[in-house]
């Protein structure tokens, strides 16, 4: 049924109101104040765009990026779990600046027993802990843990001084490294490598029962710090939340391991022959062909074989990767190995999975098919993904990702079982690990100040890859509430908005300061771009955006600034408003009917009508022809009134009918019969869409998106007025909760009434 809304009339009733409140006693004059507008430009407050960045959001004419590249040796000792490493980098200065000193991360001195990580936190006595976590804080030794630095040198040869600051050293240069040249430097070190099950260290080994360990391996070299147009030097200390930013460049790594050790990488191998059996050079050569299932290239019996014995003698693994921001490798006579091609863009990508036995059934079922979904799915919703691979490693409680390798939980029960759960969180983090070559592995945000640019972009793309692997492997994702991801959907971050706001931040917090990291720099600013790109861009404009600041930030370094105005520029949707609610500030979604009136057109002025002709000294010839409105149950109303169309209340309007219409037009006008002013408040402080579902009494319904634009000029309330030939019954809110309204009490008229304590109860002995 098509529902004429008379806009003219609806004007014409605001308006006689406005005027009516005017002509009342003058108000006291207000004192001046600043934009205090929800809608008023966030640019304001931004930095000045400049030749290094654009104020589009791409970089500038000027921008440059520093390249550290890397040569190194390692040996692993796998009988006392140490790893000894010496390495060159050669750091070329592509900034405009002379650096008198270099700044090097040594994240591993997070874990040196004098450490102050430790203490960064104060705490109570808990009144119940779990037996391991006691005896761990209590009970144990302190890791002796951290970098032991035997030497940095010169390319000659020559000690350069060097300063230790906790996780930072800065290097002292004999003469400044002017711009545009390279300076190359040894560094030597050894450390102990952590049990990674123990506090959940990032990088380590997991000893099994039979004495052999997995490890895998991150952090485990001095690293160049960044040199950027932003802040110059990014050497804020590593405290353990805030991850990682990191320098683009190129490596050459040789990794010594006990020689029955299986191993894998970031890069590409160089010595396959050598490292191969004759057996797994030609499963490898298959795997290269296989694009619709993973090949095996070392089996679960032959992990088991080599799990019996500890080799005496080493073999070295050579690898070289090109333009990558770390490096990573996995190692153990444990490990299971298999491989799938899979065809992204024109090139073939090898996704790979290393797992031991502890973790089948369900890592040779759904691994490397998780890592090759996630390859597909991430690169057609931002850029082909660039690397030759992408490998998913088993580890035990672990969720952590490097270029082009990833550590990820999910772990069946001794005898091979797992629920559900297990499976959904296995399948989950793979996604999310892997999908981190995108963001911040190649879009190389700093993640030490902006943990949301990495964690937030990167759970929000996991977020549509999963709903898509559920429709590709539906044998694997039942329908179950545990999947799709718990983050990302708007009605899972409700809690965490409606909650106590003395433990929420801002989304635009640095992560060692922020209550709660997980809602804050993963769940909510996943929630936010999803609600952008269902609920207030659409798709087709969001994907575009979101494709354009891929694109123009691969492999370089974007601020946070950078993605917002690249999301409007490629949009041409002004997002000021969304991106200082949703991101700058700890406000919430709450939208609710507050009130409504139906009003009938008259033929007779109504009061207020009245009392603006007295105050001008008008009598009503004196005015233009015009409808009147009256509202249901006040003075001027006439029950009479009901049920009729307009033309048939208004003289003025049959007249207006008659005189400019033909009878066949008049034939074919619907006319409204009942008129409504309904006006919806707003408790929280986010503005954002009016989504809205009218129900008639003929049964009937119709959807009505007012645009966030509707607050701009009242963050209160605002009124609309709906036109109907049917009478409205009812008035539903977002409907489908798509703008995580921590409220919905108030999102209904007539209002719901919430169920009884004892309605609860009943409907919950009934359903046992």
């Amino acid at each position: 049924m098509t529902k004429i809304k008379y806009y003219a009339v609806a004007m014409l009733f605001l308006f006689s109101a406005v005027a009516v409140a005017q002509e009342g006693a003058p108000k006291e004059k207000e004192p001046g104040h600043t934009n205090q507008s929800l809608f008023k430009q966030l640019k304001e407050e931004f930095s000045t765009p400049n030749t290094y960045r654009s104020a589009s959001g791409a970089p500038g004419p000027d921008y440059y990026q520093q390249q550290a590249n890397y040569v190194m040796n390692i040996e692993l000792d796998d009988k006392n779990h140490r790893i000894y490493g010496d390495e060159t980098i050669t750091y070329i200065n592509n900034s405009p600046d002379d650096l008198e000193y270099l700044w090097v991360q040594l994240d591993q001195n997070i874990r040196a027993k004098d450490s102050k990580a430790k203490l960064k936190n104060g705490e109570s006595v808990a009144f119940a802990q779990q037996i391991g976590a006691f005896a761990d804080k209590y009970m144990g030794e302190d890791f002796d843990g951290g970098f032991v630095i035997e030497h940095v040198k010169d390319a000659a040869g020559k000690p350069l001084p060097y300063t230790i600051n906790f996780t930072m050293m800065r290097i002292d240069l004999p003469k400044p490294l002017k711009s545009k040249e390279q300076i190359s430097f040894s560094i030597k070190w050894n450390f102990n490598i952590p049990d990674h099950t123990v506090n959940r260290a990032r990088s380590g080994y997991e000893e099994f029962e039979d004495g052999n360990r997995a490890y895998v391996i991150a952090q485990f070299f001095p690293r160049m710090a960044v040199y950027n147009d932003v802040e110059g030097w990014q050497n804020h200390q590593f405290w353990g939340n805030g991850e990682f930013a990191l320098t683009f460049g190129d490596y050459e790594v040789n990794i010594t391991v006990p020689a029955d050790h299986i191993l894998d990488a970031t890069g590409t191998l160089q010595n396959r022959k050598e490292v191969f059996s004759k057996t797994m050079l030609a499963r490898y050569a298959n795997a290269k062909k296989s694009y619709d299932k993973p090949v095996v290239i070392v089996n679960q019996k032959e992990a088991e074989q080599a799990s019996k014995g500890f080799s005496d003698k080493k073999k070295t693994w050579k690898f070289k990767a090109k333009n990558v921001r770390d490096y990573g490798f996995a190692t153990s006579r444990r490990f299971i190995w298999d491989m799938q091609a899979v065809k992204v863009g024109n090139k073939d990508v090898m996704a790979v999975s290393l797992y031991p036995k502890e973790g089948n059934p369900l890592w040779e079922e759904y691994s490397t098919k998780a890592v090759a979904h996630t390859l597909l799915s991430y690169s057609a919703h931002s850029f082909d993904y660039p690397y030759p691979k992408a490998i998913s490693v088993h580890a035990k409680n672990q969720g952590m990702e490097y270029p082009m390798i990833c550590w990820n939980y999910g772990r069946p029960t001794p005898d091979g079982k797992y629920s559900d759960r297990v499976k959904y969180g296995m399948i989950s983090v793979i996604i999310h690990e892997v999908g981190h070559n995108f963001f911040p592995m190649i879009v190389n945000s700093d993640e030490r100040q902006w943990g949301w640019m990495d964690e937030g972009l990167d759970t929000f793309m996991q977020y549509m890859a999963e709903q898509e692997f559920g429709e590709k492997f539906p044998e694997a994702i039942a329908p179950n509430e545990n999947y799709p991801s718990r983050r990302g959907a708007p009605s899972k971050i409700v809690p965490y908005m409606a909650g106590d706001q003395t433990t929420i931040s801002p989304i635009m917090s640095n992560p060692e300061n922020v209550y709660q990291l997980g809602p804050n720099a993963y769940g909510k600013p996943a929630t936010a771009l999803n609600i952008l790109r269902e609920t207030v861009m659409g798709r087709e404009l969001f994907d575009h955006a979101f494709k354009t600041y891929s694109k123009r930030w691969m492999f370089k370094h974007p601020t946070p600034e950078d993605f917002f105005r690249t999301m409007e520029d490629a949009s041409a949707v002004d997002l000021d408003w969304y991106w200082r609610g949703w991101f700058y500030t700890t406000d919430y979604v709450d939208i609710g009917v507050k009130g409504i009136k139906k009003y009938y057109v008259s033929n007779k002025p109504n009061q207020k009508m009245k009392e603006y002709m007295a105050a001008r000294n008008m009598k009503e010839a004196d005015l233009r022809p015009l409808v009147y409105m009256v509202e249901e149950g006040s003075d001027d109303f006439d029950p009479s009134l009901k049920g009729k169309a307009p033309s048939e209340s208004s003289k003025s309007l049959k007249e207006f009918m008659m005189d400019n219409m033909t009878a066949a037009q008049r034939a074919e006008v619907k006319e409204p019969k009942y008129f409504y002013e309904i006006t919806y408040d707003k408790p929280g402080g986010i503005p954002m869409p009016i989504i809205v579902e009218y129900t008639y009494a003929d049964g009937s319904t119709e959807n009505i998106t007012y645009p966030p634009e509707v607050w701009r000029k009242n963050g209160k309330e605002i009124s609309v007025v709906i036109a109907s030939e049917s009478e409205l019954k009812g008035i539903v809110v977002d409907p489908k909760a798509e703008t995580a309204d921590i409220d919905t009490t108030n999102n209904s008229w007539p209002k719901k009434e919430a169920p009884s304590d004892f309605d609860k109860i009943k409907k919950t002995i009934k359903g046992k």
